[in-house]
């Protein structure tokens, strides 16, 4: 089966807001917003991270291993696309409707809270379990929460997860599976994550400056992103898709950026466009020195350096698992809800590093003569697992 496949509905949450007004606004808006300062997440630091401020649900109805952060970020974008989904399953039947997402966390932050209890108490906090942290609680909420009774699952391949996600969604629906699939992802900010890059030191206390001569690390972010996938024409179009796993290194990506390449390439190969007739590309972007470089070399190769693009991380942070389908959800925003015909801005300092192909990064407050037809958002995560998602407005 080879049917179109739609992106029906979306439902986000972030640093930039909840719901789609209020992150386009935030998006869109004068000056950069989104992240914040934080001063508890590694003792002894400020960092400035991409903390969802929106009030989450307790989830206390729910089991144990069921219940965390993650979970509850799920819960508010999920709420947004709940009539789309109800009518989804009246239509086609629960059965027929599945569940794909992305993670990287999941309920670690509610391990590592239970973990200090244990170390200062020498005993495990009442109402914790173990499950919590195991990656596919993420689809088993949403399925529960939704009341579809397809397969679920959740996957987890670092930066590319979600984005990967929305890839196995289109392609279970042109196997004729199921008919309709909730697809997305979600990260929740934890020492663990924060920690680790810092190990790495990879993490900027300030907000990010991808693709400058100073540039000098990322912000960590959360949020979560569903979409509601079908064969019924909708708004916007997931046109086409890459994937590629080059294996260069367990955390940094090749240099020369052969594997974004061919995810570029398959992406455009598959929506049937030529680089021209991109109108918009948004950019992994995470601000470390490895991976602009490679990027701003793969994205010159395959498209040109006339292409308008601009990472978001400096608006969201880098929600990590989450990120593939947060940058999607800003895609679609352009596409399918800007009718002032805007492109969200590249926030950085200007200072272009003269080692890099000179991309042409949007200024705040870019419209385009035209309303945008077609974006490409990529993402490319540790262990060279490169995902590119084309997204086409009807």
């Amino acid at each position: 089966m080879t049917a179109p496949i739609f992106l029906n509905d979306l439902g986000v949450v972030c640093a930039l807001g909840a719901g789609r007004a209020e992150v386009a606004a935030a998006l869109f808006a004068d000056a950069p917003g989104g992240l914040s300062d934080n001063h508890t997440l590694l003792p002894g630091q400020t960092l400035a991270l991409g903390e969802v401020r929106t009030p989450l649900p307790a989830l206390d109805d729910l089991p144990v291993a069921l219940r965390g952060r993650n979970n509850a970020l799920l819960d508010v974008a999920l709420a947004q696309i709940a009539p789309s989904v109800a009518a989804a399953i009246a239509r086609y039947g629960a059965s027929r409707v599945a569940v794909v997402l992305g993670t990287s966390t999941s309920g670690i932050g509610e391990s590592e809270q239970a973990l200090r209890t244990r170390a200062e108490q020498g005993h495990w906090p009442e109402g914790f379990d173990y499950a919590q942290q195991e990656m596919g609680t993420a689809a088993q909420f949403v399925r529960q929460r939704s009341g579809a009774q397809g397969p679920a699952w959740t996957l987890s391949t670092a930066c590319s997860s979600s984005a990967k996600a929305l890839m196995s969604a289109a392609r279970m629906l042109r196997t004729g599976v199921v008919d309709a699939v909730i697809a997305g992802g979600a990260d929740s900010l934890c020492r663990f994550t924060v920690a680790g890059f810092s190990a790495l030191e990879s993490v900027s206390p300030q907000r990010c400056n991808p693709f400058s001569q100073h540039r000098n690390g990322i912000n960590i972010g959360e949020g979560a992103a569903l979409f509601l996938l079908t064969r019924e024409p909708g708004g916007v179009r997931l046109a086409g898709w890459g994937e590629s796993a080059d294996a260069h290194h367990m955390s940094a990506p090749d240099p020369q950026g052969l594997g974004a390449i061919d995810a570029l390439q398959q992406a455009l190969q598959r929506a049937g466009w030529a680089a021209q007739e991109v109108d918009y590309v948004n950019l992994h972007g995470t601000a470390t020195g490895h991976n602009d470089a490679m990027e701003s070399q793969a994205v010159a190769q395959v498209l040109g350096t006339t292409v308008p693009a601009s990472s978001t991380k400096p608006l969201t942070g880098h929600t990590l698992g989450a990120s593939g389908a947060i940058e999607a959800a800003l895609c679609w925003i352009v596409l399918a809800d800007n009718p002032q015909q805007l492109l969200p801005p590249h926030w950085w300092d200007g200072v272009a590093d003269p080692a890099l192909p000179v991309l042409l990064l949007v200024a705040p407050g870019t419209r385009t003569a035209q309303a945008p037809r077609r974006a490409l958002s990529n993402s490319f995560a540790f262990g060279g697992s490169n995902a590119v998602l084309a997204l086409e407005r009807l």
